[in-house]
């Protein structure tokens, strides 16, 4: 008997995704960005929930003709249930349920943090995927966690933002810097022709595993201004340097509580998700803690880090092996609780 082949439906911020799985195999991805928010420098979640309405056929579509498989061919249909925006969550969750219903096949939700996750157990996102027990810092525009992974359904955050994400950081220290959104790809590609250590800016002291970023936003924004006052154009001729030395702090900021918590945990398995693993920084400060303090690393492949509905599928795979389905009343939730979700499971 064949392996069965999931839909997986991704739409919790402002990408569209669908993928199709077989196995741990994935045999199409596809994604429709939306260039509408550059302009108002971040997502303004109406426009993004219209134009999930506009691109959720044509993305399914083509999701469906790259797998080359037909409608009736696909056993269940996973989707995001939450976190995320509702607006975007509820264009994703009624498709959905409309595509299970017609098909008659199981509907199965998935938490997009949890997701982004098990992206590594994806065949192609790692040669070798991570072993557990494993740390995985997961990090986005939406989102700073060190989770720790004891099975594919038994995890626990032991640190958390208690303010805004690390992507979030870069995006509005990045807006300070005049840059367009989102800005953390262009801070990235800046750093590169610049000197992390000309400007120090400040780190805050949270006690535990967790973060904090908005004082650091505070702080760049008070020094911007105050060296604007004195040169009007030290953001354009400092441009490099200072992407370099938010990089470089933020990067500390998320590399010494991961460090933390891998000794208190004394777990040398460590993996980073989401956007933000994207960063050249911290992928190499995460081949310079394997070098320095032993670490096996795994960073899941690009393509799998940004938001993208590969990894919904697989964590819809790992559901439908043990018949863990939704019915038809799911609602889409734009805060969707990783843990409690994963206790339920439990029981």
């Amino acid at each position: 008997m064949s392996e069965p082949i999931i839909l997986g439906i991704e739409s919790s911020c402002d990408d569209t995704s669908a993928a199709v799985i077989q196995g741990n195999r994935i045999l199409s991805n596809v994604a429709a960005g939306q260039k509408v928010h550059i302009a108002y420098g971040g997502v303004v979640p109406e426009l993004a929930s219209r134009a999930h309405q506009q691109n959720i056929i044509p993305v399914v579509y083509q999701a469906l003709q790259k797998a080359n498989i037909q409608q009736n061919e696909i056993s269940a249909v996973g989707f995001t249930r939450g976190p995320g925006l509702l607006g975007s969550l509820l264009v994703g969750t009624s498709f959905a349920k409309s595509m299970a219903m017609s098909l008659n096949v199981p509907l199965i939700e998935v938490n997009h943090l949890q997701a982004h996750i098990m992206a590594h157990f994806i065949e192609d996102a790692n040669p070798h995927p991570p072993k557990f027990p494993f740390l995985c810092l997961t990090v986005s525009g939406g989102h700073t966690l060190i989770v720790l992974v004891k099975d594919y359904f038994d995890l626990e955050i032991v640190g958390r933002t208690i303010d805004d994400a690390a992507g979030e950081a870069f995006d509005k220290t990045g807006k300070i810097f005049e840059l367009d959104y989102p800005a953390g790809p262009i801070i990235d590609r800046l750093a590169k022709e610049g000197k992390p250590d000309t400007f120090t800016f400040s780190k805050p002291k949270i006690e535990g595993f967790n973060y904090s970023f908005s004082g650091l936003k505070t702080s760049v924004l008070y020094f911007i201004q105050k060296e604007v006052k004195k040169n009007p154009d030290f953001v354009r001729e400092n441009l490099n340097n200072l992407c370099a030395s938010l990089q470089k702090t933020i990067i500390d900021i998320l590399m010494d509580k991961l460090e933390k918590a891998a000794r208190e945990f004394q777990i040398h398995e460590i993996a980073i998700a989401g956007g933000v693993s994207a960063n050249s920084g911290l992928r190499t400060a995460m081949e310079e803690r394997r070098k320095s303090l032993g670490w096996n690393i795994y960073i899941p492949k690009f393509e799998y880090t940004t938001d993208n509905a590969a990894m919904i599928a697989m964590v819809a795979r790992l559901k439908y092996e043990r018949k863990i389905f939704s019915d038809l009343t799911v609602a889409a939730t734009a805060r969707y609780d990783l843990e409690s979700e994963l206790v339920n499971i439990k029981k």
